[in-house]
């Protein structure tokens, strides 16, 4: 069946993304395994939503080539993946992006299903996404300031992206509440260039 044929009727979307998966095919899509949003990528692990995947595969690391579509990673404890790209794989780089945004060099945290010649045929694929527990140590217009462990980091503040949740509270982008010496959960994406953070999300007041 092609993509066409399923388009147009018989198998629905889901269906024939996860089979084209899993005859060996590079396709698999965020439909049959989940949401893409950076909140995501740190959730706990969930079944399947399609029975017919029995298991989700997940690859952390730094991307150290990329082949065509084929992006080579190299884990944080000495393994290696080889993560397929298709023309439904999700990307996030803060937000929704293409794999254009995709650099050697860029972490990443791919979710998708295992092909028989062991590379990961990816449905969702976050590029430098971090999720850090900080202090907050300077506010300023257009950045923040936090301490992580040891280390000062930059907090870039993104229009129309940046949000803040106080108390567990519903994200807003009013951050006049944020003040310094609070403790924050920053959820973001690191910037391999100057190392500072693109800021999605600053949780306080929990």
């Amino acid at each position: 069946m092609t993509a066409s044929d399923a388009k147009n009727g018989g198998l629905g979307r889901r269906r024939f993304l996860t089979s084209a998966a899993l005859g060996g095919a590079t396709i698999v899509g965020a439909t049959a395994l989940g949401g893409l949003d950076a909140d995501a990528a740190f959730a706990a692990e969930q079944p399947s939503l399609d029975p017919a995947i029995a298991k989700t595969s997940f690859v952390e690391g730094r991307i150290t080539g990329i082949t065509g579509s084929v992006l080579e990673v190299a884990g944080s404890y000495g393994d290696h993946s080889r993560v397929q790209m298709t023309n439904v794989t999700s990307v996030w780089k803060v937000r929704p992006a293409t794999a254009a945004v995709i650099e050697v060099g860029d972490g990443l945290y791919a979710r998708g299903v295992e092909m028989p010649d062991g590379t990961i045929a990816a449905d969702a694929v976050w590029v430098n996404i971090v999720n850090l527990y900080t202090t907050i140590r300077g506010v300023e217009k257009s950045r923040l300031h936090f301490a992580h462990g040891q280390h000062e980091l930059v907090g870039n503040i993104v229009a129309d992206t940046t949000n803040a949740t106080y108390a567990g509270g519903a994200p807003t982008a009013d951050l006049s509440r944020l003040r310094i010496g609070q403790s924050a959960q920053v959820l973001g994406a690191w910037r391999p260039a100057d190392d500072s953070v693109d800021v999605v999300r600053v949780s306080v007041g929990r």
